[in-house]
């Protein structure tokens, strides 16, 4: 039976919150909705004056955070769209300045929680790992049709995966035989695949294989720089953009893209006039922020998130 509670725990939501410095008559886009837990708190700081946009490319997230965010009325407006297409959204709305934006690029507790959705290596399901369930490309896809070398280039640059030789060339063996349709028999494959010390404590020894997989199915990492910049874009001067990370490569990437908008000229002192043309777009007001105790108690999901904010100088 399908879970038809869209449940997720806002990660870093205070914190969040107090990044952002919210104005209570401006414009915020909340890029990943999720279940609205964020939405709803960026909401509770508007007046009646200000705007907020919740986006999400999973339906059950939309209907979910809609819910939610009634009470708000006509100061809330939800949209079905992948977060890569956040300015389009906003600017086919009239929208070309915003105050703040969020991205929060976890995986919702609801979608690894949900069996159906074949997100998690600890229920049986079909092998899909959509977050629009309306894509053509699944896991299912990824798994029997990719060729070996495709499968270990993706485990191993998205998974960081060591064993990405040996788990490619199980599968590969595996779905000539039959297609592997299911992942509890993907999981189980991954682990036949590993050395017997691999697999002793710490973490499922599917978890880097299926996080790898998740990321190529929803094209996760290509996406995080372009957007980054296209929102800090048409962010006003003083306006923040906050993103949550839960790997390090998320985390490279959006450490590395805030960088080098706060670049500074790198012409010889002696030059009359800059000719690099690099100029500090944003600044950092801090490095990052990790969960406190509190919430890794509460949410021991949340361990490896980070939240990383650029504000528009």
């Amino acid at each position: 039976m399908e879970n038809t509670e869209f449940s997720h725990y806002s990660v870093l939501k205070n914190e969040v919150i107090d990044s952002l410095s919210i104005v209570p008559n401006g414009v915020y886009v909340d890029c990943t909705a999720g279940g609205g837990g964020h939405s709803f708190a960026i909401a509770s700081k508007l007046n009646q004056e200000g705007k907020l946009f919740a986006i999400d490319r999973d339906e059950d997230a939309i209907k979910a955070a809609g819910n939610r965010l009634s009470p708000f009325g006509n100061c809330v407006t939800m949209v079905k769209s992948n977060f890569t297409e956040a300015v389009s959204v906003l600017k086919s709305r009239g929208i070309t300045a915003i105050d703040g934006a969020l991205i929060d690029l976890g995986v919702s507790s609801y979608q690894l929680d949900t069996a159906e959705r074949g997100f998690s290596y600890m229920h049986d399901a079909p092998l899909d790992m959509r977050m629009d369930r309306e894509q053509a490309l699944t896991a299912y896809e990824v798994v029997n049709t990719y060729s070996e070398g495709e499968l270990k280039k993706i485990l191993f640059t998205y998974g960081e995966e060591k064993f990405a030789p040996k788990i490619a060339s199980m599968i590969v063996r595996r779905r000539a035989e039959k297609p592997i349709e299911t992942t509890m028999e993907l999981a189980q494959l991954i682990k036949n695949a590993m050395p017997a010390k691999a697999k002793e404590g710490g973490h499922h020894p599917a978890k880097r294989s299926f996080q790898a997989i998740r990321i190529e199915v929803n094209g996760e990492l290509s996406a995080i720089e372009p957007t980054l910049r296209d929102l800090i874009s048409i962010l006003k001067p003083g306006g923040r953009l906050a993103v949550i990370t839960f790997h390090s490569l998320e985390d490279r990437i959006t450490k590395q893209t805030f960088r080098s908008l706060c670049g500074t000229c790198t012409c010889p002192p002696d030059f009359p006039v800059c000719i690099c043309g690099r100029k500090p777009i944003v600044r950092l007001p801090f490095q990052s922020i990790a969960p406190g105790e509190k919430e890794l108690e509460e949410n021991p999901r949340s361990r490896s998130a980070r939240l990383r904010v650029a504000e528009k100088i």
